[in-house]
């Protein structure tokens, strides 16, 4: 039985003649229009009754032979490749994400920017580079926009112009729409592989030497708490993800995001994520609120994706209190300026706090902080692994055992360097070896570990 009630053939464009040339799939006002009445038509003869009783792949099936039937009452107006390709981007604008779904298939891309509904910017490798994805115009992308934040049950509109809300399949988005945006809304999609990157996968990328790696893991199981620390795209939450699965797998971790994109592998897990304002303006919980839920949830971790605010206190407070080994990511130029920011964040929290006793509580729970980066031409290395020793004064005592030192680019631009041991001593290696795990102190001899050349 035919679901879409047949319907008068579409009116070819008056631009197009049946003996005019064959219509370029290339943008063009003709073949746009023609998809536009395509769609519309579609959604007009959808048999609404009929749409709850079939799987999603069913009803894509009966759109796509529908589609190319309308198409082929038009046959002087495309050939059959260009049918093809416009009852495939029909499919997209019904049941995806429009022009962007191409995109979201393919799996080198890392990063897309969308800066109004004619401008759209994907990463690949490290850099950026400009593509012919278009909207049809600003209502188009808007359009779009709110259908992909909707699945995630959050919302974006003229009462609430900005969200952050991820995709079904684990990505992240950032939305800003007008008024705030003046040209259209600005839209960043961060993408993240369907398998986790993986601790070997960051060696072998040269992200990571194997020496500094295993420092790494070795206090992870040794419970010591971790901030990794880093710029906007310099892989943060992709070493925090690589770091987590060396916890053990009889531990219990609760994790807390603003928008869910860790993929831990332990059996164990309980994730948190926090929720928007609703509509009156009520109703929201924030990362603190469930921070400070998760310490009666009897976890053994606590993994925050990221302080940003007051929930630094918290989390430093767990940290204090019971919950070794936990892990967090902040924003900052430099493992110095990592506990600093912890400072202002702390702060935040409107506690009259003395600055010296802010400082002993982060040097207190704070063992080790990583410094991410991603330098010139898109690598993403660790360039430092900083160890908290305490405090001197009215600054943090800290010693670095292991950076990466830039000598230069290549002829493609691309930063080239080495990994360095400093030689130091970690004050935690009493710690380690308290929980009978060992290292050889040839890893912090002062040596170069292996280039950093990417």
């Amino acid at each position: 039985m035919n679901r879409f009630p047949p319907r008068s053939p579409l009116p070819i464009p008056e631009r197009v003649r049946s003996d005019a040339p064959v219509a370029q799939s290339d943008g063009s006002d003709d073949v746009r229009r023609f998809k536009a009445q395509l769609h519309r038509r579609l959604v007009v003869g959808m048999d609404l009754s009929a749409l709850n009783a079939m799987s999603r792949d069913q009803l894509r099936q009966e759109v796509r032979r529908v589609a190319e039937e309308l198409c082929q009452r038009s046959p002087n107006l495309l050939n059959q490749q260009e049918r093809e390709r416009l009852v495939n981007e029909v499919l997209d604008e019904t049941f995806g994400l429009g022009p962007l779904e191409t995109l979201m298939r393919d799996p080198t891309i890392s990063d897309i920017l969308i800066n109004g509904p004619h401008t759209v910017y994907v990463e690949r490798g490290g850099r950026l580079e400009l593509t012919d994805v278009r909207f049809t115009d600003a209502a188009h992308l808007l359009h779009i926009v709110q259908r992909m934040v909707t699945q995630t049950g959050r919302r974006v509109d003229e009462t609430c112009p900005m969200v952050d809300s991820r995709l079904p399949d684990g990505s992240r988005i950032n939305a800003i729409i007008p008024p705030l945006a003046l040209d259209g809304a600005l839209v960043s999609i961060r993408r993240f592989s369907a398998t986790p990157i993986r601790a070997a996968d960051l060696v072998a990328n040269r992200s990571v030497p194997q020496e500094m790696m295993e420092f790494l893991e070795v206090c992870i199981r040794a419970r010591l708490n971790i901030v990794v620390s880093g710029g906007t795209g310099s892989g943060k939450t992709t070493l925090l993800n690589a770091l987590s699965a060396f916890i053990p797998a009889n531990e219990r971790v609760i994790t807390i995001e603003d928008a869910a994109e860790l993929k831990l592998q332990q059996p164990h897990i309980g994730r948190l994520e926090t929720r928007p304002n609703n509509i009156e303006g009520a109703g929201a919980v924030g990362t603190r609120d469930l921070v400070r839920n998760a310490l009666r949830m009897r976890p053994d971790r606590i993994v925050v994706g990221e302080c940003r605010g007051p929930e630094a206190l918290d989390m430093l407070q767990a940290m204090n209190t019971g919950h070794d080994g936990s892990l967090t990511t902040v924003h900052a130029n430099d493992t110095r300026e990592a506990l600093g920011r912890l400072e202002v964040m702390v702060g935040m929290a409107g506690f009259d706090l003395p600055m010296w006793v802010i400082r002993r509580q982060i040097a207190a729970a704070v063992n080790v902080v990583v410094q991410v980066s991603r330098l010139v031409g898109g690598a993403r290395k660790v360039v430092k692994v900083s160890e908290v020793t305490g405090t001197e004064g009215e600054n943090f005592a800290m010693q670095d055992l292991f950076v990466f030192k830039q000598t230069g680019v290549d002829g493609d631009r691309r930063a080239q360097g080495c990994f360095h041991a400093t030689g130091l001593r970690p004050n935690c290696m009493e710690r380690l070896e308290a929980h009978g795990l060992t290292l050889s102190m040839d890893l912090f001899r002062k040596r170069m570990l292996q280039p950093g050349a990417r």
